[in-house]
């Protein structure tokens, strides 16, 4: 079994999209020379996330771009033989959807639309409608973006379709509505390592979570970047400040550490469960 580095990003993008493909050329530079096969950007990486989560103003929304864009392309060459995974606005046509995708230098490896939108973000983006994980160099993946991993069932539904490593993209602020004076007590914080932890423990897979850092408009970014565990430890971390997280592990023998005695996606009653209404 093959080790493998997995990086996750904390970092600030903004809307000017010649310095974010610059700075993803330094971030993924920086991770290759740590011997990274797998970097993890956050949502927004190309274009930057929206100025005001509670009233989105419609003439300042993060430029749309198509999924066959030339930045994005770039991106995949600046890849080369490692994966990277990065957020961004998607233009769907009539829709635009908050978007990530996941490349190397063979192409597109996997896309996946935000499916679960904040209130503020429904007036900005339509939302996506499915969970798949895909095959990769590093092992088979599942993207989560920011809100979608407040919800279990999104991570289940990519371990169900057997996500090893789960890659959680976000732009996730302090608390909007009751910011603590020290962003290490912010309520958000807090849920947002709680989450990460309990996606990756509930469903024994490996999880790495990145955030953008800095602010944007109103809100102030929380950092955070991680990796996590099948047992839902903390691996390596960035706190609030930017930089990468990186740990180095054999992903297949973890898990299979992990689920030895207990395995949850084998041991679940869905029968048992209450019908989610449509």
């Amino acid at each position: 079994m093959s080790l493998v580095r997995i990086a996750a990003v904390a970092a600030h993008f903004g809307r000017d999209l010649e310095f974010d493909l610059a700075r993803i050329a330094k971030l993924i530079s920086d991770a290759r020379r740590e011997g990274a096969g797998l970097l993890v950007l956050p949502d927004a990486a190309l274009g930057g996330y929206l100025a005001d989560l509670a009233h989105p103003d419609p003439e300042a929304l993060p430029p749309a771009l198509k999924p066959d864009d030339s930045l994005i392309l770039d991106v995949a060459a600046l890849a080369a033989d490692m994966v990277v995974c990065l957020g961004y606005c998607e233009d769907g046509g009539d829709e635009r959807y908050n978007a990530a995708v996941c490349v190397s230098g063979d192409g597109v490896l996997g896309r996946h639309r935000k499916v679960h939108l904040p209130a503020g973000e429904t007036t900005a983006y339509s939302p996506g409608d499915r969970f798949d994980a895909f095959d990769t160099p590093v092992g088979r993946i599942g993207m989560l973006i920011d809100y979608d991993k407040t919800f279990p069932e999104s991570a289940r539904s990519l371990a169900l379709d057997g996500a090893q490593i789960l890659a959680c993209l976000s732009a996730w602020p302090t608390s909007i509505t009751n910011r603590a004076p020290r962003m290490a007590q912010d309520r958000q914080a807090k849920l947002f390592d709680l989450y990460d932890q309990a996606r990756a423990a509930e469903n024994q897979v490996v999880l790495a979570s990145s955030n953008q850092t800095g602010a944007m408009g109103g809100m102030r970014f929380l950092g955070q970047a991680k990796v996590v565990g099948p047992g839902g430890d903390i691996l390596a971390r960035t706190w609030s400040k930017a930089g990468l997280a990186i740990a180095e592990l054999e992903v297949a023998a973890e898990i299979s550490r992990a689920r030895r005695v207990l395995r949850h996606l084998d041991e679940r009653r869905p029968a048992a469960y209450r019908k989610t209404p449509s």
